[in-house]
C-alpha cells in the first residue's frame, strides 16, 4: 500500500511539472488568447523565411507574432496578418520589412515605425512593404558584376 501511494505522489509531480513546462514554454513562445493584442495587415512581394510564428519587432524588441499566411491568387502576393501587443501604438505611415538577423540567422518582421500623429487601427493595412531578400540573388548580382534579372 505504501508503495502505491508513493507511486501515485511521484506521479502527480511529474504531472505537475510537465503542466508548468507547458505553460512555461508557451508564455516565452508568445502564445496568448489574443485578447491582449491585436491584428495588422500586409501584403509582401516574397515573404521568404517567414511563416506562421514568426517574431514581429519593433526596433529589436518582440512586440507580437505572425499569425497567418495566405497566397493572394490574384495579386500574387503573399497576404499576412500579425499580431501586435495592444499597448504598442504604431504611426499609420510606418512601414513594415521583412529582415535577417544575419548570414546564418533566420529572418523576422520588423516594423519601421513613421512619423504620422496617427495611429493604425485594429485591422488596419500598412501598405509600405518590404519583401524578403534573397542573400542568393545578391550573392550573384555581386559576383556577376552587374543587374540580374
Amino acid at each position: 500500500m505504501a508503495e502505491n501511494t508513493t507511486e501515485v505522489v511521484v506521479g502527480g509531480i511529474v504531472l505537475a511539472a510537465a503542466i508548468g513546462f507547458g505553460i512555461y514554454a508557451a508564455q516565452i513562445a508568445g502564445i496568448s488568447s489574443g485578447a491582449d493584442s491585436y491584428t495588422l495587415n500586409a501584403s509582401f512581394r516574397s515573404l521568404e523565411g517567414v511563416s506562421v510564428g514568426t517574431d514581429v519587432r519593433l526596433a529589436g524588441v518582440k512586440i507580437g507574432t505572425v499569425t497567418s499566411v495566405e497566397l493572394n491568387t490574384q495579386t500574387f502576393r503573399a497576404d499576412t496578418i500579425v499580431s501586435v501587443a495592444q499597448n504598442i501604438e504604431i504611426p499609420d505611415d510606418s512601414a513594415i520589412v521583412i529582415s535577417s538577423e544575419g548570414l546564418l540567422g533566420g529572418n523576422f518582421v520588423e516594423i519601421m515605425p513613421g512619423g504620422s500623429p496617427f495611429n493604425l487601427e485594429e485591422d488596419a493595412e500598412i501598405t509600405d512593404t518590404q519583401g524578403a531578400v534573397s542573400l542568393i540573388s545578391l550573392l550573384l548580382k555581386f559576383v556577376s558584376g552587374g543587374d540580374t534579372k
